[in-house]
C-alpha cells in the first residue's frame, strides 16, 4: 500500500474510531456486561471513562485531517488502548462477574489499535527521540 493511501485510509480510520469513542455511553447501557464495570464503581467511573474517551474522540476525528501531524496522539491511542485491553483482560478473567468484557470493549480497544498500528507507518510508531537518532 503506497504513503498517500495509508494516509487517506488512515484519516478515516481516525475519524470511525473517534465516533466509535462517543458510543461507550449507549453502548454501555445496551450492553451494560460487555461495556461497563459493575464492581461497585457505580455512574461516577462511567461518566469520568466516557468524558475521558469523548475528549480521545474529538481529537482523533480532529487529527484525521493531518495525521502525519499527530502522531504522539495515535500512537497514544495505539499503546494506551493495547494497555487498557490488557489489564481489563486479567481483571476479567479473575472476576468472573466481569467476562463480558472479554466479547465487548477488550477486542473493541485491541481492534482500534490494531488498525491504527497497520495504517500508521513504522516511524510513526517509533518515540520522538528515538526517531530522531
Amino acid at each position: 500500500m503506497n504513503d498517500i493511501k495509508r494516509e487517506k485510509l488512515l484519516s478515516i480510520a481516525l475519524v470511525i474510531c473517534g465516533a466509535i469513542f462517543f458510543t461507550i455511553y449507549p453502548l454501555s447501557l445496551i450492553w451494560p456486561s460487555g461495556w461497563q464495570w459493575h464492581g461497585g464503581h457505580g455512574q461516577y467511573y462511567l461518566q469520568m471513562i466516557c468524558g475521558v474517551y469523548a475528549v480521545l474522540g474529538s481529537f482523533l476525528i480532529s487529527a484525521a485531517r493531518n495525521p502525519s501531524e499527530h502522531r504522539s496522539l495515535i500512537s497514544f491511542t495505539i499503546w494506551s488502548s493495547i494497555a487498557h485491553a490488557g489489564i481489563m483482560s486479567m481483571q476479567a478473567i479473575y472476576d468472573r462477574h466481569e467476562t463480558g468484557h472479554l466479547v465487548g470493549d477488550v477486542p473493541a480497544l485491541l481492534l482500534v489499535a490494531t488498525v491504527l498500528w497497520y495504517l500508521s507507518s513504522v516511524q510513526q510508531l517509533r518515540p520522538v527521540a528515538i526517531a530522531s537518532r
